[in-house]
């Protein structure tokens, strides 16, 4: 359903896959793999439900399906780099679909990088759905003042990652400044649930929940 395409990222480019729903703009962010083909796939899912789906190459053109190797690539990825990649993808969705608010989803790496996305940009940002969101780099906290998006996460019970207590801890630290987040968590589901090439992990119950909700927040407010 999409293509290749490239995005002008602070004087460089970065490249991407879009697809074109037709629809408001949502920023797919990829798990510790890389721009993979299951990232793609999701991409579509989400340009088949009417959005203008771009899911950003973060790695530039690397990518794995062995964990040891993914996670060197997520620890060795220059934040300030993907900072600027994200930022050219918000600026690449506002022209593309001329409209100023755009959604952003990602998974496990992608899902702490929604919400850095969220904080970095709350000019354009409106909706933030990060999937057992993980932020890995001591650096890389984000600035929650500066949140204006809703947030409505998908989390999973066995994790190992980002476990319930640390959900609940964030979901709390949030409402006390003052921000719009819903982080729920799926009662017996592993980390990467919603990864439908991982049989080990997948989760259809609790993907389809999570995927309607997903729906429902980036309907509501894009």
């Amino acid at each position: 359903m999409g293509e290749r395409v490239s995005f002008k990222s602070n004087g460089g480019t970065c490249e991407g896959y879009v697809a074109d729903g037709g629809g408001p703009g949502v920023i797919v962010i990829q798990e510790w793999w890389g721009l993979v083909p299951h990232i793609e796939d999701v991409a579509d899912r989400f340009a088949a439900e009417g959005f203008t789906a771009l899911a950003p190459d973060l790695y530039h053109g690397r990518a794995s399906f062995e964990p040891d190797e993914a996670g060197k690539l997520m620890m060795a990825l220059n934040l300030g780099e993907a900072a600027k990649d994200l930022t050219g993808a918000v600026d690449y969705l506002q022209q593309r679909t001329g409209r100023s608010k755009v959604g952003v989803v990602g998974y496990c790496m992608g899902g702490g990088l929604t919400l850095v996305l969220a904080t970095l940009r709350p000019d354009a940002v409106a909706a933030a759905a990060p999937y057992y969101g993980v932020i890995p780099w001591a650096d890389a906290q984000p600035d929650w003042s500066k949140l204006t998006a809703k947030v409505v996460g998908e989390y999973a019970e066995k994790d190992g990652f980002a476990g319930p207590d640390a959900v609940r801890a964030l979901e709390t630290q949030l409402r006390d400044l003052g921000k719009d987040a819903t982080l729920n968590v799926h009662a017996g589901a592993d980390h990467a649930f919603f990864n439908d090439t991982r049989p080990d992990v997948y989760d259809a119950a609790a993907s389809a929940l999570a995927f309607g909700r997903t729906l429902d927040l980036f309907r509501s407010t894009l």
